[in-house]
């Protein structure tokens, strides 16, 4: 089926066509709130700001855009994401909340993302709070008293409530994940803004950077789209049963793996964790106190080098796809349901060994698809070392979070049409 035959099956599709306007309409409605300033801002000073800090930029990543001028949703996800991450690092130290999460079915993640909504609370009152203290610090708002700082902090941390549950109701009456497409509509809004800049401000001089960067990007997406549809089939047989006059199985199929079962998970996961010790160098730097100021610059110094940056960001990313992949699959449970459909992979017995096998096929692939995105994360940092433009890093970021966000909502569309043909 080619593209303009599913466009058309989508269009004609009344159920389609209204999780398509759904995800619209809340994408317009998140765009105009981050367009909304809270009070006091000098925008001059923060263009200035955002402009020479790359930790900001990254920032912005993930508040949807809403941080280029300081919105009522400068959170955005954020919260969310990051409550989202000790949650699930949470379930590799507690049986409960991992059973919880995966065994308990559809009732039991409801009651585990509930608990990521409670505690993303507290991460947006303490971030809304850091946040603007430091901008108070830098000049970019103007002098807040008790009562004002209060407000605004009530009012960011309301706006990162109120992102997180546009994005919860983007998933469960839209198409694909809400929190993604959140992220995606921020990086693509802010498309015509630097296209525009780069415009104005061309040098012929850096043609060749220019042509390396799209020649990378372009990479970037094929390799990207390649990984991501890769799989890993193991081949499965189902026994014969005879009941009455017919018989029953004796077919034999295929278990599909995916090379990269996290997608684009790991990066998101990876790129907050390292904003934590940039924030609070940040934060720390703006207080009066000699030992806070050691403990900033420690801590901006390691993070300002580039080696060591990109170091902890290919090892953060690694980790986190075997991390993500491991909490998110489980070899026993697929085991499980192959034994009580009668079904087995040829040469291994049912049960347990076939547990270990799965197991340690995932674990060979997720090799590589780990070492993939890793090195993919890694590489704009690469151009921006060789180039010393710092938006290459910001930008190859964006394009591998755009890339896995439309493949996941291009296969969620065609899960929707197979569905309708069926």
């Amino acid at each position: 089926m080619d593209f303009l035959q599913k466009l058309k099956l989508v269009w004609h599709d009344a159920s389609l066509r209204k999780r398509l306007f759904f995800i619209g309409a809340m994408l317009i409605v998140f765009r105009l709130l981050s367009a909304i300033p809270i009070p006091g801002v000098d925008i001059l000073k923060l263009e200035s700001f955002l402009a020479e800090n790359q930790f900001f930029g990254l920032l912005n990543i993930f508040s949807g855009g809403g941080l280029s001028n300081l919105s009522i949703v400068m959170l955005g996800v954020g919260p969310y994401i990051t409550a989202s991450i000790i949650m699930q690092l949470l379930t590799m130290m507690s049986p409960k909340l991992k059973e919880m999460y995966q065994e308990e079915g559809e009732a039991g993640r409801a009651k585990f993302a509930q608990f990521s909504r409670l505690l993303s609370v507290p991460l947006a009152l303490i971030q809304a709070f850091g946040f603007l203290v430091l901008l108070s610090r830098q000049g970019v708002l103007t002098e807040l008293a008790l009562f004002s700082t209060i407000t605004n902090v009530v009012i960011v941390t309301a706006g990162s409530l109120l992102v997180m549950w546009i994005g919860e109701m983007m998933t469960e009456y839209g198409i694909g994940n809400g929190t993604s497409l959140i992220i995606f509509a921020g990086i693509v809004s802010g498309l015509p803004s630097a296209i525009a800049q780069l415009t104005f401000t061309f040098d012929p001089s850096q043609v060749p950077i220019y042509l390396g960067f799209i020649a990378l990007a372009l990479l970037v997406v094929w390799g990207v789209v390649v990984v991501t549809e890769a799989e890993r089939p193991i081949p499965v047989t189902y026994a014969k049963r005879v009941r009455g006059m017919k018989v029953y199985g004796g077919v034999s199929t295929y278990l599909p793996l995916r090379i990269n079962q996290a997608g684009v998970i790991p990066i998101i996961f990876a790129l907050s964790i390292l904003l934590f010790p940039q924030m609070i160098a940040t934060v720390l730097s703006a207080f009066d106190n000699a030992v806070l100021h050691s403990i900033s610059t420690f801590l901006t110094t390691i993070f300002m080098n580039q080696w060591v940056y990109a170091g902890f960001y290919f090892v953060l990313v690694f980790l986190f796809t075997y991390f993500y992949t491991a909490v998110t699959f489980d070899p026993e449970t697929i085991s499980t349901n192959l034994q009580k459909n009668g079904a087995f992979i040829p040469g291994v017995r049912p049960g347990e060994s076939t547990s270990q096998y799965i197991a340690s096929v995932v674990t060979r692939i997720t090799l590589v698809g780990a070492t993939f995105l890793a090195v993919v994360a890694i590489l704009p940092l690469a151009m921006q070392g060789l180039t010393g433009n710092q938006s290459l890093a910001i930008g190859g970021t964006a394009l591998l979070i755009v890339v896995s966000v439309v493949l996941d909502l291009i296969k969620k569309i065609d899960a929707q049409i197979s569905m309708r043909e069926y």
